[in-house]
């Protein structure tokens, strides 16, 4: 099953001409999903390959303009181009608290009707993830009860201590959780893990059984085992190819760091890893004090979780794209990746540009168990020390 990001956004700040503000896209069997909307992502959508319309998820990492202030413009263009006789499932948003009320009054005072329903879950932060006294109370947003028609009842989402973690989503196909980040203001880390999928059913042991196809594969399929005409009972575990295991994004907002160890339980072996690194790590001082990374921060977070990829993001504009870089540019944004590569002990890593689209390959099959003789009527198992 393909998958694969596609970065819409990679400069801090502010869109400019060479990096447009944050926005990372992702795209599993024809699902589209949105990590953060900066101003002008609805543009960058339009001049990539992929369709707004498909968006069925935005996850926001915080509230500051670059990552949000796209978001009402973005909803009422896929809206413009909705049929209003076409009833579809809600847009479902996630972010911190705050971001309902954002939306609400962005649609509200532009006097904007959507034809689609949405509904904003928010994420309730903790004090630690932003300086002291920065953590506002929400409630003095909004002491109306008003809400618009499109908009469907959120959750509001609470960290789970024990995890130090937030569920967000579960389906058959993934679990997504956000984490604690530290940044000037709360923000929040995303980890997208694909569960793992049946193996394949082996059409040669099939053969050699003497299971005829139909409904008897259906039920293998379903995890039920079936009785031969000859007595013999094949399981699902005769006949089935090993589980693939699943795929793990993990797309970090803004930080100075993790929060807490929930970030590096989930970004755990991550196949992928999206981290910002705003500054080299000349400027780590002035990094910090603006609630931000450097390539060394990325890095050692990337290491410490065994990150298969690093995927550097969010760069200043002052760092522009290689190829469109000019001669005499003081700012190389190559030093970025030497310095992470430095720690990662020269691990390749990846500096995202606009329109950078990676895949995401799907996952070998784990190693078999050892053969089991299937005899008429039952299965004989290998002894424990054949392991």
């Amino acid at each position: 099953m393909s998958m694969e990001i596609t970065f819409l956004g990679t400069g801090s700040a502010y869109p400019s001409p060479t990096r447009g503000a944050s926005a990372v896209a992702f795209r599993y069997e024809g699902e589209c999903w949105l990590f953060d909307c900066g101003e002008g992502t609805q543009t960058q959508f339009m001049k990539s390959h992929l369709k707004a319309g498909r968006v069925s998820k935005i996850f926001v990492t915080h509230l500051h303009g670059d990552h949000v202030f796209g978001l009402p413009g973005l909803l009422c263009t896929i809206s413009l181009q909705s049929s209003p006789t076409v009833s579809r499932q809600p847009v479902e948003i996630y972010g911190p608290e705050g971001l309902r009320d954002f939306v609400w009054r962005a649609l509200a005072l532009s006097r904007s009707e959507l034809v689609f329903p949405y509904v904003v879950h928010e994420l309730v932060p903790t004090a630690d993830q932003c300086p002291e006294g920065e953590l506002k109370e929400p409630s003095y947003l909004n002491p109306s009860n008003d809400n618009p028609s499109k908009e469907a009842q959120g959750r509001t989402i609470r960290l789970d201590p024990e995890e130090g973690s937030y569920l967000l989503v579960e389906n058959e196909h993934f679990v997504v959780k956000a984490f604690r980040l530290f940044h000037r203001i709360p923000s929040f880390g995303f980890s997208l893990e694909e569960k793992e999928r049946p193996g394949r059913l082996n059409a040669q042991k099939l053969k050699d059984l003497g299971v005829q196809p139909g409904p008897a594969y259906g039920k293998l399929k379903n995890g039920t085992a079936i009785v031969l005409e000859n007595g013999l009972t094949v399981s699902p575990r005769d006949v089935m190819e090993e589980p693939v295991p699943g795929r793990k994004i993990c797309i970090l907002g803004d930080c100075s760091g993790p929060v807490g160890d929930g970030g590096v339980k989930l970004c755990r072996e991550a196949d992928l890893l999206v981290h910002e690194a705003t500054l080299d790590d000349s400027q780590m001082a002035k990094a910090r004090e603006h609630g931000h990374s450097t390539p060394l921060v990325a890095a050692e977070f990337a290491k410490l979780c065994g990150a298969k990829k690093l995927v550097l993001t969010h760069f200043s504009q002052r760092y522009k794209p290689t190829a469109l870089a000019g001669e005499g540019e003081t700012d190389d944004v190559q030093e970025l990746k030497r310095q992470a590569e430095s720690v990662l002990d020269f691990q390749e890593v990846t500096l995202a540009e606009d329109f950078m689209v990676i895949d995401i390959p799907v996952k070998k099959t784990k190693p078999g168990l050892p053969e089991r003789t299937v005899t008429c009527g039952c299965v004989t198992e290998p002894a424990l020390g054949d392991f």
